[in-house]
């Protein structure tokens, strides 16, 4: 309801992994001909992407890719950073939520305060992220965790079904480079359609 009505922001986010070559649904081939999808080795050359699709009155899909791994800390510099728009990150978390050190820096808070709904996923039950919980209250993140084994409440889900099977440019890549390059342009196209069609939902209800 606040977030048809303008005054918070709904935030879905998930991680999810992307590899060299990607899993293919259905292809096409000559009658009598075999199929034949190219595969790369995919050990240790995998991207990561840690997503989040914003829903409310400026609708937007966010994303920040790694070939790491998505830790607990890398998820709270995203939330900073990305959702909240806290320019120094979870550094400065602190000072930033508590308003220590006035003269160094003011009381922040997000321009419309947005609930961040995400799963019992290790990064984000890990204290290094969760423990932050009341700090990014104050700066107007609020964490909502979803009930264990329940993916199909998280709408991002949607998303990283569409990006792999739908807009992925190339089932196959043969380098992490041409990998994360694939990976933006199937977010990209994502986001373009989460854009409009959100803006519209929400002015037709």
């Amino acid at each position: 309801m606040e977030a048809h009505a303008g005054e918070r922001d709904l935030i879905f986010l998930d991680e999810s992994g992307f590899a060299l070559t990607m899993p293919t649904g259905y292809t096409w081939s000559r009658i009598g001909q075999r199929a034949v999808v190219p595969r790369e080795d995919t050990r240790n050359r995998r991207v990561n992407v840690v997503g989040a699709e914003i829903v409310g009155i400026a609708p937007d899909l966010l994303w920040q890719r790694t070939t790491g791994k998505i830790d607990a800390r890398m998820l709270l510099d995203f939330v900073c950073v990305r959702l909240a728009g806290l320019g120094g990150g979870a550094a400065v978390l602190d000072v930033a939520a508590d308003g220590l050190g006035v003269d160094v820096m003011p009381l922040w808070e997000r321009h419309r305060p947005c609930t961040v709904v995400l799963d019992n996923a290790s990064a984000h039950t890990a204290r290094a992220f969760r423990g932050r919980r009341r700090q990014l209250a104050k700066i107007g993140v609020e964490l909502c965790y979803l009930p264990p084994y329940s993916p199909e409440l998280n709408d991002i889900e949607r998303v990283w079904r569409q990006a792999k099977y739908q807009d992925y440019p190339q089932r196959a890549q043969t380098s992490t480079d041409s990998l994360g390059e694939a990976v933006d342009q199937a977010m990209a196209r994502q986001r373009d359609r989460i854009r409009p069609s959100a803006r519209h939902l929400i002015q037709g209800a």
